[in-house]
């Protein structure tokens, strides 16, 4: 097997891998699991605002006293 063989199938290979993932992304079965996950950034955060845990530590390391 040369190398222009090797190439072919392996270009062959990535088409019909490229083809899978559009056409899994595309399913009607995925629809509603894209969408909720678009509208991710736009929904409020009820955390907004308050500090964490690690924000309220005192002593961080580095922290000279």
């Amino acid at each position: 097997m040369d190398s222009g063989t090797l190439s072919g199938i392996v270009t062959a290979v990535f088409i019909l891998v490229f083809i899978g993932i559009v056409w899994w992304a595309y399913s009607k079965g995925n629809k509603q699991r894209f969408e909720d996950a678009g509208k991710l950034p736009f929904d409020e955060d009820d955390s907004q605002g308050k500090p964490s845990s690690r924000d309220i530590t005192p002593g961080k390391q580095g922290d000279k006293q």
